[in-house]
């Protein structure tokens, strides 16, 4: 087979063969292929779209071209979750606790973060003492005796994955919707999940910034967890501003514990008790959604989620008293607030523009050599639809610095005021079975 051969029949529109699909992803894995046959075939791609079979064939290829994660010793049915990312996205934190307190294991492999602050590791590296370098021994003993436990990602998970999305990433072939859903769920299918609730984000902070473009990528990825054996569902949920006030790795997992405790952080809340529903209910916990909504919302009022996030920490050597009294948490010297300049009411928030000004703050990395600072980050004290004065503030930097004039300007211009009120954006979209 030549893939000179291959590229022609793509871009012509034609459906490659499982065999095809095959020989593409590990000759690239092995690097027979070079790059710029598979940049050529990434175009081809771009313009000519896949079929679902296609789509389905490619995920499996990648999930097969390193190692996947055996989760069977894990006693009860595996539910994973994920978000395609946002601002203020800290809902893994709440859903966590929140849906080992009915009895669904969460095995939770995750990464640290390349953009706006970091990822779910390195927001939980802000509770000192935490450790998610645990051996798979380990790992699978704490979900059995815990059901819940957080662990770095193995380097190995889907390798054609990580090479194919840097090539793309160069040769303007990112936004296809059949490659980012393959991207996505090989990782998620390497991972060893018996089932997939996906949180699909839309608008100004998300990769898909409209509707229309987030519901074909929600409908490619349950698809493609359809034919792959895993029932999944995708949740499509609102990102035209930040998921909640807090904005930066302590200061999310100081808001996590805040809901986690009983706080109504209405967004939050309904999002964390929407996507938590999904998971007990896929993993036979409920008869209904309904129930699972009820028994999980009682949990966040009574403690019970609470609790297990502190024998969480507790057992992957955190110091529970920073859960117990979140001003323990790292924070940062300087408070500097973002004032409106007129009175009126917020219409618009640019979630991605609030985004980079907590990375300019040192939230995030810019390279993977950036070094996360835990303690500085984003408080936000108005959202869409809030009445503001003149001069009172839209949000708060939390920063090692005084001079943070490039992130209080981003924060300042990402909000518009006017003088009539607009509603909140709607939360919860759609979902997709």
């Amino acid at each position: 087979m030549r893939m000179v051969d291959v590229i022609e029949k793509k871009r012509a529109g034609q459906e490659l063969t499982d065999h095809e699909i095959a020989f593409i992803i590990e000759g690239y894995t092995n690097d027979s292929i070079p790059d710029y046959q598979v940049s050529a075939l990434l175009m081809a791609v771009y313009f000519q779209g896949m079929s679902a079979r296609e789509t389905a064939v490619l995920t499996q290829a990648m999930v097969d071209s390193g190692e996947t994660i055996d989760l069977s010793s894990i006693h009860g049915h595996k539910v994973d979750k994920h978000s395609t990312g946002g601002v203020g996205d800290k809902i893994s934190f709440i859903i966590g606790p929140l849906v080992a307190s009915v009895g669904v294991p969460v095995a939770k492999m995750s990464g640290r973060g390349l953009g706006h602050t970091g990822g779910t590791i390195d927001k939980l590296e802000s509770i000192s003492g935490f450790n998610v370098e645990v051996s798979k021994e380990e790992f699978v003993r704490l979900v059995n005796e815990n059901k819940l436990a957080v662990a770095g990602q193995t380097g190995n998970l889907a390798p054609a994955d990580k090479k194919l999305y840097a090539l793309r990433d160069v040769t303007a072939t990112v936004d296809s919707i059949p490659l980012i859903a393959g991207s996505i769920m090989s990782k998620k299918i390497a991972s060893g999940a018996d089932s997939i609730v996906l949180d699909v984000k839309t608008g100004s902070g998300a990769f898909m910034k409209t509707l229309e473009e987030s519901k074909k990528l929600a409908q490619e990825m349950v698809t493609i967890g359809t034919n792959l054996g895993r029932n999944t569902v995708a949740v499509i949920s609102d990102m035209n501003q930040p998921l909640g006030y807090e904005i930066g790795n302590a200061n999310e997992i100081r808001e996590a514990v805040d809901v986690l405790r009983g706080k109504h952080v209405k967004d939050l809340r309904d999002l964390s008790l929407e996507i938590g529903s999904h998971m007990a209910l896929l993993a036979g916990v409920f008869d209904s959604y309904e129930e699972a909504y009820e028994k999980l919302a009682a949990n966040l009022d009574n403690g019970e989620a609470f609790n297990v996030m502190k024998t969480f920490v507790a057992a992957q050597g955190g110091d529970v008293s920073m859960v117990e009294n979140t001003d323990l948490l790292p924070g940062a010297p300087s408070r500097i607030d973002v004032t409106s300049e007129a009175s009126g009411y917020v219409t618009s928030i640019d979630a991605h523009s609030i985004g980079t000004a907590a990375m300019y703050l040192g939230a995030g990395r810019e390279t993977k050599e950036s070094k996360i600072k835990h303690g500085v980050g984003i408080s936000l004290r108005k959202k869409i639809g809030d009445y503001v004065k003149a001069g009172e503030p839209l949000a708060v930097l939390h920063s090692e610095t005084e001079s943070q004039e490039d992130a209080r300007r981003l924060v300042a211009d990402a909000y518009s005021v006017g003088a009539e009120s607009v509603p909140s954006p709607t939360l919860i979209y759609d979902v997709i079975r």
